[in-house]
């Protein structure tokens, strides 16, 4: 087993050195030094570096959990990319619609999230947070201005999916990474991202063919557009548009 100085691990006097009721500061201070010699740091976010048992990762293991990483960053925790498939897929009356899009942003996330994640470029939370909330207010917008998707959408999304790759390399740069296994960690991400946004537009795809048929409006015009497309675009546009300001001034 490959023991390096980022190994991290809650220990059982982390709970008891917190707060005014914990242990002697004197004892704590102590403890935390046999820590450092032993070369641990308590730091959860760094546990991917160890399977349960403690051993080193193996590729499949790294790949295989970093698709779960990668899905649970969508679903749940993505609201903000959840909102921009979702505008997305109002905006798509068509499946042909749809692919265009989806794959356009598909494309380009992957291709910032490689890049960044490799170092070939930087970005900093601060200015792309607030980007990435204001592209799903404008996508939702776009859905209520025009009736038809417009022909430069699919370029607009991939414009838009390249900021969102660098959210994504934002968050997976602060996870611990198994020494040597950098890109195993990164296409299982990438995949689990993929993953969950599929899982997002599936679901949306069934809903919508149910309401079309409780709306007698199969092709999507009249009035799923009515009640469906603008109510939920407007919401959406709204989450965007409070997220970015917020992001902004915060």
């Amino acid at each position: 087993m490959l023991l390096v100085s980022s190994i991290a691990f809650a220990h059982p006097e982390d709970e008891f050195c917190a707060g005014d009721d914990g242990l002697d500061p004197e004892l704590c201070a102590a403890l935390a030094e046999m820590d450092s010699a032993t070369g641990y740091v308590a730091a959860p976010e760094l546990r991917p570096l160890l399977d349960d048992k403690g051993n080193e990762r193996s590729v499949w293991s790294t790949t295989g959990l970093y698709i779960t990483i990668g899905i649970g960053h969508i679903l749940p925790d993505g609201a903000d990319h959840i909102f921009f498939v979702l505008a997305i897929f109002l905006a798509s009356v068509r499946l042909k619609a749809l692919i265009w899009q989806i794959s356009a942003f598909t494309v380009a996330h992957t291709a910032t999230l490689a890049l960044a994640a490799t170092g070939f470029i930087t970005t900093s939370s601060s200015v792309v947070e607030p980007l990435i909330a204001f592209t799903i207010a404008f996508v939702a917008i776009e859905n209520l201005v025009f009736k038809d998707m417009a022909k430069w959408r699919p370029a607009v999304v991939f414009g838009f999916g390249l900021i969102h790759g660098l959210g994504f390399a934002g968050f997976f740069g602060e996870l611990g990474l198994p020494p040597g296994q950098f890109w195993s960690a990164l296409i299982g991400f990438n995949v689990g991202v993929e993953i969950g946004q599929l899982s997002v537009i599936l679901t949306a795809a069934l809903v919508g063919i149910g309401l079309r048929r409780m709306l007698r409006d199969p092709a999507g015009i009249a009035g799923y557009r009515s009640y469906v497309v603008r109510p939920g675009s407007a919401l959406i546009s709204l989450a965007g548009l409070w997220w970015g300001f917020t992001r902004l001034l915060g």
